[in-house]
């Protein structure tokens, strides 16, 4: 293994692929997701406002409620994996948005009737989140059949920044939601999204290959696999081992954010979605530049260089203060988000380009259930370390041991390899 890819063009070396634009099924796909983000991004908002703000959520609480949207990764992720290897992605993908909307539709359903209490909503940010494991695992492994192999690193990029143009547009969106019909019945906006995710699903013209469902492997086989293909690869299992040390820490953070900006900093509910939109401009500039960048440095280098150069001053989140200090706060979640989108483009660009197909969804689940599911746990730590030494405190630590988790790709093979090679190497396929 060489420093500089011996690839005439390898994986990410172009800055952006016309074809893409014309590719009519993509166009679909990315401008429902594009939607979908959107929605996602007002319920992300207004959800822990319902909890605060209508039910006088207690700060554990909120943490609590984080970790319910998250823990279906725990529980699911890799029995998902193996189902959605099994049957049409596509159809997956529909039925999980179709369950969303009943799901997010029955907070603003049950505000409007005076019923609504806090084991709904964790009830709904559960089920939310186990359509959420589904509709992800069969989102990840659908995109490379439908595209070119050499196109994967544009077209994550792409829908990359989408999901930041929704962190940007939602939250702002989702705060004036909440001013105008209150945070329960903001979530209307997210329900109603799901329903223009599926049209769009549903007028994609490219179908499937049928999936190949071997009859002589056993389930525990089949599920395991993924999860055995992914700790026996050498940079795979420091990808996630990366991946899921700054989930732990970032859903410490995230868990805190609405506690933060709201109780500490004094910032005005209907001001918070504006705030964290500020935050995702650099979401914006990650999924933009990613390509560019990854040219630049080197499609396998920029895993590595993203988290511990990029994402090194996110930590000055946890010095804002009130008043302009405030301002301290998008900054540096701005900063955070532009490293984390780049990392996750060049990550998930390589996963997808070192995976057979037939293990294509095993392999997102198997990460999946990992890098996941240490989030329910951070948002349980965010809220038990926010109560006992203070939520800036928490805040701090948390910030500081996400930066710290890009040691784990530091430390790998990566470290020797400029690019990513676009052919599948022989242990992947073993």
């Amino acid at each position: 293994m060489t420093d500089e890819s011996t690839d005439p063009q390898p994986a990410g070396s172009r800055s952006g692929s016309p074809a893409l634009w014309r590719h009519r099924d993509f166009m679909l796909l990315w401008s429902g997701q594009t939607i979908s983000e959107m929605g996602s991004a007002v319920t992300q908002i207004a959800l822990p406002l319902v909890a605060v703000l209508l039910l006088d959520a207690s700060t554990f609480e909120v943490g609590l409620l984080a970790a319910a949207g998250t823990a279906a990764f725990v529980l699911i992720a890799l029995p998902a994996g193996s189902i959605v290897d099994s049957r049409p992605k596509r159809s997956v993908m529909i039925v999980c948005n179709v369950l969303r909307l009943v799901v997010v539709g029955s907070v603003p359903a049950a505000a409007a009737f005076g019923v609504l209490t806090m084991a709904q909503l964790y009830a709904v940010a559960l089920a939310a989140g186990v359509c959420t494991v589904f509709f992800d695992v069969a989102y990840q492994s659908y995109v490379p059949s439908l595209i070119a192999a050499d196109d994967l690193m544009d077209a994550n990029g792409k829908l990359g920044t989408t999901q930041a143009f929704a962190q940007l547009g939602g939250p702002s969106l989702g705060g004036g939601l909440v001013g105008l019909f209150g945070a329960a019945g903001a979530m209307v906006a997210d329900a109603l999204s799901y329903v223009v995710s599926v049209l769009s699903i549903l007028g994609i013209a490219k179908r499937e290959e049928p999936p190949a469902r071997p009859v002589d492997e056993p389930l525990r086989r089949r599920i395991t696999g993924g999860l055995r293909f992914v700790l026996g690869h050498p940079v795979l299992r420091q990808v996630v081992a990366c991946t899921g040390t700054a989930n732990l820490f970032s859903g410490m953070s995230w868990s805190l954010a609405i506690v933060f900006l709201v109780r500490e900093l004094h910032v005005k509910p209907a001001l918070t979605g504006l705030v964290m939109a500020a935050a995702a401009v650099g979401g914006i500039a990650g999924g933009a530049l990613a390509g560019r960048l990854a040219k630049k440095i080197g499609s396998a280098r920029i895993i590595w260089v993203s988290t511990l150069v990029f994402g090194a001053p996110q930590t000055i989140v946890a010095a804002a203060w009130p008043g302009w200090g405030v301002l301290l706060a998008p900054l540096g979640w701005a900063i955070g988000y532009f490293a984390s989108m780049v990392y996750n483009i060049a990550q998930l660009s390589y996963r997808q380009s070192v995976t057979p197909p037939e293990l294509m969804g095993r392999m997102n689940a198997a990460v999946r259930w990992v890098v996941w599911g240490t989030l329910p746990l951070g948002g349980v730590l965010g809220g038990l370390l926010g109560t006992l030494i203070g939520v800036r405190a928490t805040l701090w630590l948390a910030f500081g041991g996400a930066w710290a988790a890009g040691w784990f790709v530091f430390f790998s093979p990566l470290r020797r390899l400029r690019d990513v090679p676009q052919s599948v190497p022989e242990s992947a396929s073993r």
